[in-house]
């Protein structure tokens, strides 16, 4: 069974997260979505509510979620994975990509990184945009998943009126 894990820090999740997750799923037998916690970020969701997102906007037989405070490299090991997927946007998404996945494979040469490219329509979305952008009020939902609009967007702009 080979195991693949998605990591990201998925503040929010948007719908090019779920592409990414969504592809990874129909090459992989389990595909673990994993949100990782960097104490060194501010992130606008928990944790906890940032799985919570995930795990309602993910329908996916072989996709579970989970988060983890570490180096990938000891998660990817602890879990038995062999495959790390990461989404890439554009050429600047590369290079710290890059720098990540042959750090990665320093401390877990077991695993390969492997790296797919956004959608078309999805080459601008960020979780970055969509936090600008609903900050101000504006209409995200062309950007997150319907499930987890109305949370997202209460967040970044309280008080608005978000139906």
């Amino acid at each position: 069974m080979t195991i693949a894990v998605c990591p990201g820090s998925f503040d929010p999740v948007t719908k090019g997260h779920l592409d990414i997750i969504q592809r990874a799923s129909k090459m992989f037998d389990k595909v673990i979505v994993l949100v990782i916690v960097n104490p060194d970020k501010h992130p606008t969701f928990t944790t906890e509510e940032r799985v919570e997102m995930l795990r309602a906007s993910v329908n996916i037989d072989n996709v579970t979620v989970d988060s983890y405070c570490g180096l990938l490299a000891d998660y990817v090991r602890k879990v038995g994975a062999t495959v790390i997927v990461k989404g890439l946007r554009a050429t600047t998404d590369f290079e710290y990509e890059f720098q990540m996945a042959l750090t990665n494979k320093k401390l877990a040469p077991f695993a390969e990184t492997i790296f797919l490219i956004t959608a078309a329509h999805n080459m601008y979305l960020s979780s970055s945009v969509v936090r600008q952008v609903g900050s101000f009020g504006g209409d995200i939902s062309g950007f997150v998943p319907e499930q987890v609009r109305e949370k997202i967007a209460g967040r970044l702009c309280p008080g608005k009126d978000h139906v």
